[in-house]
């Protein structure tokens, strides 16, 4: 009768598979969280040198300036995660930011009344989302062709309704919005505080959160578990509209007027920033803390350029550099989870 027992050798044998196959799947662990916090650790180190490298970049003030500088940018990165992590992107929240802060700008102007025009620019960013939104999920326009039509003609409505000329405000109650303070913050950059919030608990702990990585991992899969995509989408990029149209208001604001050739490629700043954060370009992976880092670098980039008086065509070229790096990253991390 055959034993059905095993040997010494064989336990050992057994043994020593298992316990490499552990180590592997260990160093596989930290591999992958190197890879993840890669970004973090780095711009750890960058702001540590630059603090003791570059004059006053460690001053209050200038860490106050950092943070203002990037509130825009910081306020669109939360919902471009979004509409990056369902598979699409937006390339018209530049002109919704200029379109949003004209309308509200000229309501401004002939109301004297706040409500209305907040109100007004708040709903014509929601519309410009939604639009976006049913163009790519029910009449399956390319996001490239969609986005990039309506940054061509929400552009063009700044300029017709503003007759090319900046619209003046002068409302003290508005312009609070920008450079208004509490506990010692401005509110721009307790808004975005807000947003990063906001959005961190959508993404990580809804349903709504879970269902947008799901269409932007497999979309058909999505579809056949029942989530309605189309619909999801819709969603995604009406809050990706309404969030930019308070950054718009936000940044009129701070300038004091509406401005119909404002935030010009401020999409590929978002872009980078959100890529720069670990979302992938091919949607189905985001991360609030990493697109919260995205943001930091290319703030902290543009402001250590502007501390040492670099010319503004170097700073051009220094953008361009950073969003081919983000995209080659992107690239790597794919690359990195495949293999």
């Amino acid at each position: 009768m055959t034993s059905l027992s095993s040997t010494p050798a064989e336990d050992t044998a057994t043994a020593v598979v298992q316990n490499h196959a552990a180590g592997d799947s260990a160093q596989t662990r930290r591999n992958r969280w190197l890879v993840d916090q890669s970004m973090s650790i780095g711009y750890a180190i960058l702001f540590v040198l630059l603090a003791f490298t570059v004059e006053n970049f460690f001053s209050a003030a200038n860490i106050v300036g950092l943070m203002l500088s990037v509130a825009q940018i910081g306020m669109v990165a939360c919902t471009m995660m979004m509409c990056l992590a369902s598979r699409d992107f937006d390339l018209s929240v530049g002109s919704t930011i200029a379109f949003s802060g004209v309308l509200g700008a000229i309501i401004l102007e002939h109301t004297q009344s706040v409500t209305l025009a907040v109100g007004g620019g708040l709903l014509a960013g929601a519309l410009i989302g939604a639009g976006n939104g049913i163009l790519i999920a029910y009449m399956r326009v390319n996001a490239l062709i969609a986005t990039l039509a309506t940054m061509l003609m929400v552009r063009g409505l700044a300029f017709i309704v503003s007759k090319g000329q900046a619209v003046g405000i002068a409302n003290d109650s508005f312009i609070s919005f920008g450079d208004g303070r509490l506990f010692g913050l401005p509110y721009p950059v307790l808004v975005v505080a807000i947003c990063f919030i906001v959005f961190g608990v959508l993404l990580n702990h809804t349903v709504f959160g879970r269902n947008t990585l799901a269409i932007g991992g497999n979309p058909d899969a999505a579809r056949l578990a029942g989530i309605k995509v189309e619909r999801l989408r819709v969603w995604i990029f009406l809050l990706q509209g309404l969030v930019t149209a308070v950054a718009g208001l936000i940044l009129a604001s701070r300038i004091t007027s509406g401005q119909p050739n404002s935030a010009q490629g401020f999409e590929l700043d978002v872009i980078s920033a959100c890529v720069l954060g670990g979302v992938s370009l091919q949607g189905g992976k985001a991360r609030i803390f990493g697109v919260l880092i995205g943001v930091l670098i290319m703030g902290t980039v543009e402001n250590v350029m502007n501390l040492m008086n670099v010319d503004a065509f170097y700073q051009y070229l220094m953008r361009g550099f950073i969003l081919l790096a983000a995209v080659l990253l992107d690239q790597l991390k794919s690359r990195s989870t495949r293999s």
